[in-house]
């Protein structure tokens, strides 16, 4: 391998991937003006020039494409829930085995590597990249919903059931429809996202640090298809990884807009609507950019750190001023419920609760698996140094603890406004502005709102720029320091993504997108499975 992918050579042991292939050999290298570009022809090709045309067309024809969109999403969700949900269920079983397993010790970057950032400023990155903007948006109002659905029991017609609670409800039974609501939620929230994340960095870290190969989608696939991984099938599996993180992406940015709009509403009074929310993803991807330009350390780092700070803060308030005594010992509760209701709710197939294994979870997972090769590439990216049983531990029980405590704490203190205190504004209020709801109800309402539609706007930013990173990062070939001119270039389109989406039918549309381009790559990452495992079998373990 060529000393162009950038990477550092192992330190110590490991077991590199002898190719002929050189980084960024079949890259175009161009100068337009003052900038210049560097990018792998067919794969920036094809990508870029979709992208551009999706754009066109969904502006172009806004009011055909929004029923075609969430048409879409329903028939998806609706007929592959269970190969969503059994996918995810994999992904979880072959984490937990690995953390258990000798390969445990295979290390990141070669037997003698050290990590290159601390635990905390490693942890920051792996959680506002991961997690961000969907906490703050269904912090609150996921589990009230799960709560209220559970509270009214079950309701079917032909045959069929046609309410929105998990598993079998909890009709009349307020303690009961907590425990089930925030199992359900935890269960979206836990270790089945951060499985899907964790995979897929672990494979990208290994064959990127370990092997040498560049820092791309393809390079997991050697065991598996060998050299032929540089010709049209890498350039086929790096190209829809473009596309899952591209509209994962919209999926969250289009979240992201319309709570930040929502809290301005609320709080100043300026309108709500797509123009709102258009206008809002301008500025914030304008942000994005800056960050951007600044690069990894100085950008999304600095950045990760100040949201990390603002969310601890606002959470320890919500802890203290809130139900302290219910938060800490739902903490665990919590917990225990969901371990009881997990293997119920992970069961793929035979369900009653049709609306919620498709219109939740199989969207979920959906969307997570499409985030996975952004947070999957990112969270490689920042991991070098740590043994497979370290990384695999904390990217998926530390931060699956962090959202368990966050659910606990916004969601059940909502939950505890209305069964204690009969306050009814949360559970009837739009999911955007639940959370600016049960802030209300809280001492300082006026500061809190403003410090979360901070935390949405910074969590937008970091999201943003740290997908750019990433998808330039394999539409370049593996480089990682391509010019910041094709950086400026995806963020821009993620923004433009997001507005075409919001205009072509809201967050409906950004949900269908998300769903489709999750679907192909549920798919590639099962097939990486079976790749990482081999190349983690060849790798020198640490002592």
């Amino acid at each position: 391998m060529s000393d162009e992918s950038n990477l550092q050579t192992p330190d110590g042991k490991a077991n590199p991937i002898d190719t002929d292939y050189q980084v960024g050999q079949d890259n175009v290298a161009l100068q337009i003006g003052p900038f210049g570009l560097d990018i792998h022809n067919r794969v920036f090709l094809i990508a870029g020039l979709t992208v551009v045309a999706f754009v066109f067309l969904t502006l172009a024809f806004q009011n055909q494409v929004a029923p075609l969109f969430s048409g879409m999403r329903t028939w998806l969700t609706t007929n592959l829930d269970w190969f969503f949900m059994s996918a995810g269920n994999i992904f979880v079983l072959v984490c937990l085995g690995l953390i258990v397993s000798p390969l445990g010790r295979v290390r990141i970057g070669g037997t003698e590597a050290t990590p290159d950032y601390s635990y905390l400023g490693w942890f920051s990155m792996l959680f506002a990249a991961g997690m961000g903007i969907g906490l703050m948006f269904f912090g609150v109002s996921e589990p009230m919903s799960h709560y209220a659905s559970s509270f009214g029991g079950t309701s079917v017609a032909d045959g069929i059931r046609t309410d929105w609670a998990p598993l079998g409800a909890a009709a009349g039974d307020a303690a009961e429809a907590t425990r089930l609501g925030m199992a359900a939620t935890i269960y979206h929230w836990g270790l089945h996202p951060w499985a899907i994340y964790a995979i897929l960095a672990l494979g990208l870290a290994v064959f990127s640090f370990n092997k040498q190969l560049p820092l791309t989608m393809r390079s997991i696939f050697y065991p598996l298809l060998g050299e032929r991984i540089w010709g049209w099938p890498g350039h086929i599996i790096d190209i829809l990884a473009i596309f899952a993180t591209l509209f994962g992406l919209a999926t969250s940015l289009g979240f992201g807009a319309s709570q930040a709009s929502a809290g301005l509403n609320y709080l100043f009074g300026i309108p709500m609507g797509a123009t709102t929310d258009i206008i809002l993803v301008i500025l914030i991807t304008a942000a994005a950019l800056v960050s951007v330009v600044a690069g990894l350390d100085a950008g999304v780092k600095r950045l990760s750190e100040i949201n990390m700070t603002l969310a601890i803060l606002l959470l320890l308030f919500v802890i203290v001023v809130g139900p302290t005594w219910m938060i800490l010992s739902g903490f665990f509760t919590n917990l225990g419920a969901y371990v009881e209701y997990l293997p119920q709710l992970a069961m793929p197939f035979g369900r009653e609760d049709v609306n919620f294994a498709s219109g939740w979870t199989a969207f979920y997972w959906a969307w997570w698996i499409s985030w996975s090769p952004f947070v999957g590439m990112f969270i490689a990216r920042v991991s070098r140094g740590r043994t497979v049983r370290e990384f695999l531990i904390s990217v998926l029980i530390v931060p699956s603890l962090a959202c368990v405590l966050w659910m606990t704490a916004f969601g059940g203190t909502a939950i505890d406004q209305l069964v204690s205190q009969g306050y009814e504004a949360v559970v009837g209020a739009d999911l955007p502005l639940k959370l600016f709801y049960m802030l209300d109800a809280l001492p300082l309402s006026g500061i809190t709102s403003l410090i979360a539609i901070i935390l949405v706007v910074v969590f937008f930013v970091t999201s943003s720029d740290s997908g750019s990173l990433v998808i330039d990062a394999i539409a370049a070939g593996g480089k990682i320091d391509a010019p910041k001119a094709q950086r400026v270039f995806w963020c821009s389109f993620e923004g433009m993504v997001a507005i075409a989406l919001i205009l072509g039918g809201g967050l409906a549309s950004l949900q269908a997108m998300a769903v489709s381009t999750g679907l192909p790559f549920t798919i590639i990452l099962l097939i990486a499975t079976v790749a990482v495992l081999k190349g983690l079998a060849s790798e020198p373990r640490s002592v």
